[in-house]
């Protein structure tokens, strides 16, 4: 594949620098950070066009925090500025990341997503007779910055455009491996990084099918014996060219059994909320209804919220289970009439 020419005066023109500020301002113009930014919006483009040219980009500066959704995760945001050179990278390297991926990789690409991998793996338990489920121990920590950094010449050229990127990669991680979870970048490179793998898997005529959400990485075979060994493969391929390892929970059974997938139980019939789906929307309604109550909040505000809610929901049955909660919490009747009625 013809590797895409990108110089850093692309990426410094001040048209992509505003479209970049745009984006990465998006909803979150009243944070302090962003409003510092813009108030001075002429000359903090300047300086980062001087630093992308210069070479001193990026600064490198991330704040991190916690979340349990639900297993503990680290997130480290970068900075404002950063995030900008972000935006401004990816508005011109996302259409070849996008090409360089194969049509089963989900996550985090414009028309996919998880409740897209959902419907594409129930189609698959339909399909075929037997599927493999795997998940990479510790992906993003994992991940090989020379490795990456290898992949990603044979996709771009340009020597200053891959020193940023190396930069950018450098900043993350320590001894050589590591990308921050919560960078646009990280975002892509992950994907990247795992495309090899993809295309190891589709081509092998034992795989019938195959769908990856990130890390986690779902294929369909015969047979069980081709499900194993198909899998020895892949997890061969894995640790000698990646350094990555598998999780050592694999599950391998008949595509009529479930499959928990990316908050979702899928089986050949339906599409159910995993039950930290159903927590979830449970513990948001209950801070909406409370907020409510106590008048925190306006009508508009809590359909918004009922809105967001709802969305954790969506592309699953959960009809009946939505009516039962609504039915204990009276005091919401409007935001629930608010509610469409999926099935």
């Amino acid at each position: 594949m013809k590797r895409l020419a990108i110089r850093l005066e692309e990426v410094a023109e001040r048209s992509n620098l505003m479209l970049a500020t745009w984006k990465a301002a998006r909803g979150k113009r009243q944070r302090p950070a962003v409003a510092r930014f813009l108030a001075d919006l002429d000359g903090q483009l300047d300086h980062l066009a001087a630093c992308i040219l210069n070479g001193q980009a990026p600064q490198g500066q991330y704040t991190s925090f916690t979340i349990h959704d639900p297993k503990r995760r680290l997130i480290h945001a970068a900075c404002f500025a950063d995030r900008v050179l972000q935006h401004a990278i990816l508005n011109l390297a996302e259409p070849r990341f996008e090409a360089m991926l194969v049509d089963s990789t989900y996550a985090c690409r414009p028309g996919k997503g998880v409740h897209a991998a959902a419907r594409q793996v129930q189609r698959n338990l339909q399909r075929f007779a037997w599927r493999v489920q795997v998940d990479v121990d510790s992906y993003f920590p994992s991940i090989d910055h020379a490795c990456l950094k290898a992949l990603l010449a044979t996709r771009f050229k340009g020597a200053g455009f891959l020193a940023l990127l190396g930069r950018i990669i450098d900043t993350a991680g320590d001894a050589g491996r590591g990308l921050p979870i919560g960078s646009l970048t990280s975002q892509h490179f992950a994907n990247a990084y795992l495309d090899t793998a993809d295309r190891r898997l589709l081509e092998d005529r034992r795989v019938r099918a195959h769908v990856r959400y990130m890390d986690d990485i779902l294929w369909w075979c015969d047979s069980r014996a081709d499900a194993l060994a198909t899998l020895a493969e892949l997890n061969d391929f894995l640790r000698r060219e990646r350094g990555l390892q598998l999780k050592p929970k694999v599950s391998i059974a008949p595509s009529r059994t479930v499959v928990a997938w990316c908050g979702f139980r899928i089986d050949q019939a339906v599409i159910l909320p995993s039950r930290r789906k159903l927590a979830r929307y449970r513990r948001h309604a209950r801070q909406i209804e409370c907020a409510w109550a106590s008048g925190q909040v306006s009508e508009a505000e809590v359909q918004r919220a009922s809105a967001n809610s709802l969305a954790t929901l969506a592309h699953s049955r959960s009809l009946g289970f939505r009516r039962r909660f609504w039915q204990q919490h009276p005091s919401l009747d409007d935001l629930a009439a608010g509610q469409p009625d999926h099935p």
